[in-house]
This record gives C-alpha cells, sequence and structure tokens, in this order.
C-alpha cells in the first residue's frame, strides 16, 4: 500500500493535489477522517478536535502561534485553553493524531496532507515525502486568483498560515518545515501546473515500489 505526504505552503495547491494524487495512486486521501478519529477517540466533538488540528483554518497551529506572543501561556503539558471546547493538552491531539497517521499508513496507505507528516511517517517503509513550495510573490499571486482576494488580503493570509506551521512544527517536532532533508521531492507547483505536479509525485511514488 502507498504512502505519500505532502507538506504545502499556503498558495500550492496542495489541496486540489492531495486528492488527485490519491486517485491515481487508488488510496485513500487522509485528511478530513483525521480529527473525525481523534474526536472519536478521545470523546469531544469533532469541533473540539477541529479546534486543535493543524489542517483546520483555525486549527492548533494558529492557536500555538497566538499563543506564543502571551506570556501566560506555555507548552510543557500545560492544557490550552480553547474558547467555546473543554480545555483539553495539545500534545494529547497531536499524541492521537500521530497513533492514528500511522494506524493508517500501515492499514490503508494513503496521501496525508499537512500535520507534519513527513516526520510522523518518516520511517514507514516505502512512503514518499513531498514539499510543495514556491516563493511568497508567487504564492501570494496563486492565492489571490484562486481565492478571489486582494494581494494584500492574500498575503495576510499566508504570513498567518506560515507562522502558523512553523510553530507546530518547532513546538511538536524541534524541526524546520522548510528543511528539504526531509523530502525525497520539492515541487514549485506555482510555476509547474498542477497536473505535471500530480503526474511527478505519482511516477515517484510508483518508483519506490
Amino acid at each position: 500500500m502507498r504512502v505519500v505526504t505532502i507538506s504545502a505552503t499556503y498558495g500550492t495547491a496542495g489541496g486540489q493535489i492531495g486528492p488527485a494524487v490519491a486517485e491515481r495512486l487508488d488510496v485513500p486521501f487522509v485528511d478530513r477522517a483525521i480529527p473525525s478519529a481523534v474526536a472519536q477517540e478521545l470523546g469531544c466533538t469533532l469541533e473540539e478536535a477541529l479546534a486543535h488540528d493543524d489542517r483546520a483554518e483555525h486549527g492548533l497551529g494558529r492557536l500555538l502561534s497566538g499563543a506564543m506572543r502571551l506570556p501566560t501561556v506555555t507548552f510543557g503539558g500545560v492544557d490550552m485553553y480553547v474558547p467555546g471546547a473543554m480545555p483539553l493538552a495539545p500534545e494529547e491531539f497531536v499524541r492521537r493524531t500521530e497513533r492514528i497517521m500511522r494506524e493508517t499508513a500501515r492499514t490503508q496507505g494513503g496521501v496525508f496532507l499537512g500535520r507534519a507528516s513527513a516526520v510522523v511517517l518518516a520511517d514507514h517503509p516505502g512512503a514518499l515525502h513531498v514539499r510543495l513550495d514556491a516563493p511568497v510573490k508567487r504564492r501570494i499571486r496563486q492565492t489571490a486568483t484562486l481565492g478571489e482576494v486582494s494581494e494584500r488580503e492574500a498575503r495576510r493570509i499566508i504570513e498567518d498560515n506560515d507562522r502558523a506551521r512553523m510553530a507546530y512544527w518547532r513546538t511538536f517536532y524541534r524541526t524546520d518545515p522548510s528543511d528539504a532533508c526531509q523530502y525525497h521531492l520539492v515541487v514549485d507547483s506555482t510555476t509547474i501546473p498542477v497536473s505535471t505536479c500530480v503526474d511527478l509525485i505519482v511516477t515517484a511514488a510508483e518508483a519506490l515500489d
């Protein structure tokens, strides 16, 4: 069963490329199923799980990014308060997420987008680890075009997401998501067409058989 992890900076079409790769490889696109499974395990609502999830619009990465500016918040096992949700340790959500990702990779395979999956599944036999990245200016233009927003708004979205993703990786994995040594393939999906990016990733994944 094939396993592909994709780390995608905002504005690099990861949400389009991931599902297309999964379809071509005939494996699940593992995304929303992860917070659902975590919620079921912990006995909390999906909304509470999404509040702590790296891939959610207002997920854990964004909470970490904001909390790091608050002197009263630490990350050494102290519960974080999430408005509207019960207080739960972020480390517990991350630990459960990691376990579900490893189990899914082992039993079903799949394409995993985000959640530091290249680190979590680094030792999975035959897994392909991919990074989608590009210069900020090109990501801004692509975000503005696809999202039909101004370039100023696109820049704000990208900067917020970049800070949040960096906070998530550094807090839980003590590493930098932009470190190319963690990936087999790094692709600029703002210059190379999405369909070609999919072809490249599929070809590389099949070559690892």
